[in-house]
């Protein structure tokens, strides 16, 4: 039957049964209460570890300590890794693939052979110098034995002074020629030797573009050696940031579960903004000793503006009601320990920890687990 004006006897009959059921509730809540503060109480006279006699048992939970620790302002940029110690190989003569000697990966010594160029055209234009040199000397040897000649025909009187300047004057041009010729070859026999495309420092070669049998031109990157060692981060940073940038300003690469594995420092800031991506380039050393990071890989890197001490507590360990964050700590009371609750307020989260603002101190004994179960005030068992 709907309650209605025509009925005023059924809406006082409901409007007793709600009173009645929201006392009934709020009498439950405070029966509980009392009990709870009784327990405590009878903990208290009985002196006693474990729990009252006739009262509830002590709620087992696990507590640990709350510590101390540095905790960063910062903020997490992708970066690029690459190698101080990588070189890039281009030829120095155009020409076609014949030969190549290496793969991908491989770890190669200096002055190991990497790949061949086709030497043959260049191998004809020394041989034809050097056929055009051999014609050249024996030019010179010519006229040298006509100087000669003609210096004694000058010294007897038979030729005139400007027959022996002649004959001077072919002597030192033959020789000229001979001499010029001479360094054509050694620069052609220099260009040979660049056919054959050698390592010049040793490491691991890289990616392998090119294949036998395409034409390569002095522009052409024929292959990459890292020797490895120690990497530099390219960060990007919004220029809105740039009063906050300096060298030596703290840098830790992070692995893929966010976890700092490495410190550095910054060692470079561009004094250019990039006008396409309104960023500042910053650089910074990574050590690479084992090998963890390649070249041109991505990664996560954090830039800490400062650092400062705070006390962390576990994201498990907080609760939220009605809008406020409450934690539990364990106080001992004689030999009987008791949970007590506590309004904290939390800043930013460090990894799976709160920065602690307010509420709890370093020292104190944070319970971190069961705490849905727990009320302020009920005897607990602590564990470790």
């Amino acid at each position: 039957m709907v309650p209605d004006e025509r009925n005023p006897i059924l809406i006082r009959v409901h409007s007793r049964s709600f009173a009645a059921d929201v006392f009934g509730r709020s009498f439950a809540a405070l029966c509980f209460a009392a009990a709870v503060l009784m327990t405590a109480g009878c903990s208290q006279r009985s002196g006693g570890s474990g729990p009252p006699e006739g009262g509830p048992p002590a709620f087992p939970v696990k507590v640990v300590v709350v510590q101390e620790q540095m905790v960063p302002d910062a903020t997490d940029y992708l970066a690029t890794l690459r190698s101080r110690n990588s070189s890039a190989l281009q030829p120095q003569v155009e020409g076609e693939i014949t030969r190549i000697l290496v793969h991908s990966g491989e770890r190669v010594e200096a002055g190991a052979a990497i790949l061949e160029i086709d030497p043959l055209k260049q191998q004809a234009a020394v041989n034809n110098q050097e056929a055009t040199h051999t014609s050249k000397l024996a030019t010179l040897e010519l006229n040298r034995v006509e100087f000669e000649r003609r210096k004694k025909l000058f010294e007897a009187g038979v030729i005139s002074r400007a027959d022996l300047d002649a004959a001077e004057a072919a002597f030192h041009a033959s020789r000229a020629d001979a001499e010029a010729l001479d360094a054509g070859v050694r620069e052609q026999k220099v260009q040979l030797r660049y056919y054959s495309v050698k390592a010049p420092t040793p490491g691991i070669i890289g990616d392998i573009p090119v294949h036998v049998g395409d034409r390569v031109t002095t522009q052409t990157l024929l292959t990459t050696i890292d020797r490895g060692g120690e990497l530099e981060a390219y960060i990007n940073v919004p220029a809105e940031k740039s009063r906050n940038l300096r060298t030596g300003l703290a840098v830790d690469i992070l692995d893929s579960d966010g976890k700092p594995v490495q410190r550095s420092r910054v060692t470079f800031v561009s004094p250019q903004v990039e006008s396409g991506t309104q960023t500042l380039l910053l650089k910074a050393l990574v050590a690479n000793a084992g090998g963890r990071f390649r070249n041109d890989q991505s990664v996560h890197a954090r830039v800490i503006w400062q650092e400062r001490k705070a006390a962390l507590i576990p994201v498990t360990a907080v609760s939220r009601l009605s809008g406020k964050i409450f934690a539990f700590v364990a106080e001992s009371q004689g030999q009987q320990t008791f949970a007590r609750q506590r309004i904290i307020q939390v800043g930013d989260l460090n990894g799976n920890d709160y920065v602690v603002l307010e509420g709890i101190k370093p020292g104190d004994r944070l319970i971190t687990s069961g705490i849905q179960l727990l009320v302020d005030g009920m005897p607990i068992l602590p564990q470790s």
